[in-house]
């Protein structure tokens, strides 16, 4: 091997040690699979362009090494689409908790990068079904993943489409509340996981679960990603949160349908609503 081979292969290794250490997980695939993908294979060719604070820095060339970092990577600096902080998918990741043979959907695959990640994750007996509105990165999305087993990138609006039955929908996406459709595709004991934009000033992650007495929610961390299209328009929000802090509270999700909102509502839109009130 080349010493820069064993560089990048050191570098790699470390920048996965990093994230495990960081991400609150303590499944240790999740390091395995961070350190056997290679991120510069779900980019565009470098030198690449890294975001710091506000603005695009170039790297010195194309030399991988760059890459084994927890920086946003511009897959199209343009349109300000980046390839995501690799910390923040790590803690989702463990938060969600992939098992072998297990079911997962992702909304906004980009070029693939956590998908192949999510795929270690589930094994050959597993699957993940990626939806990209994007045309030329689901594209792109599909050659780099053509390799992985149980893969499938569908190239489309998943605000719209119909989902497989999941053990976990992956939403790379901004949305104002997750589609009802999202939540049925969910199986038994399923995880969602999403950036929730119920307003302006608002973004946190959030982990849904199924239970047989209905969907728990809770509020990870802070999160800002680009809108979901479809399911961002927060015009559609029949009472946003008080506040950040009130955001903070969530501790159920309820379909309409099921439930109306009550003195507990923290949010509520046209089918469903977030209740600061625990599961029974």
């Amino acid at each position: 091997m080349t010493k820069t081979g064993a560089s990048l292969e050191e570098a790699r290794r470390a920048y996965a040690r990093s994230l495990a250490q960081q991400s609150g997980g303590t499944d240790p695939r999740i390091e395995q699979a961070f350190a056997a993908v290679p991120r510069e294979d779900f980019l565009p060719p470098g030198p690449w362009r890294i975001l710091r604070g506000r603005r695009y820095v170039r790297t010195p060339d194309a030399n991988p090494v760059h890459l084994y970092r927890n920086v946003l990577v511009a897959l199209d600096a343009a349109r300000g689409i980046n390839n995501g902080e690799p910390l923040l998918h790590a803690a989702w990741i463990a938060a969600v908790a992939p098992a072998p043979g297990e079911a997962v959907t992702q909304i906004g695959v980009g070029m693939g990068y956590y998908t192949a990640i999510l795929a270690m994750l589930v094994g050959d007996g597993g699957s993940v079904t990626g939806f990209e509105v994007d045309p030329e990165l689901a594209r792109a999305a599909q050659r780099n993943l053509a390799a992985f087993a149980g893969v499938t990138v569908i190239s489309g609006d998943a605000s719209t489409a119909s989902l497989p039955p999941s053990d976990i929908v992956y939403v790379n996406a901004g949305v104002a509340a997750p589609p009802a459709a999202w939540l049925a595709a969910l199986k038994p004991a399923g995880r969602m996981i999403f950036p929730w934009r119920p307003a302006a000033d608002i973004g946190l992650a959030v982990l849904i679960v199924r239970h047989a007495a209905g969907f728990a929610a809770r509020a990870v961390m802070p999160s800002w990603f680009i809108p979901c299209a479809g399911a961002s328009d927060a015009t559609r929000t029949l009472a946003p949160p008080a506040s950040s802090q009130a955001a903070w509270r969530i501790a159920s999700l309820w379909l309409i349908r099921d439930r109306p909102p009550d003195a507990t509502a923290v949010a509520v839109y046209p089918d469903l609503w977030f209740s600061s009130q625990a599961l029974q």
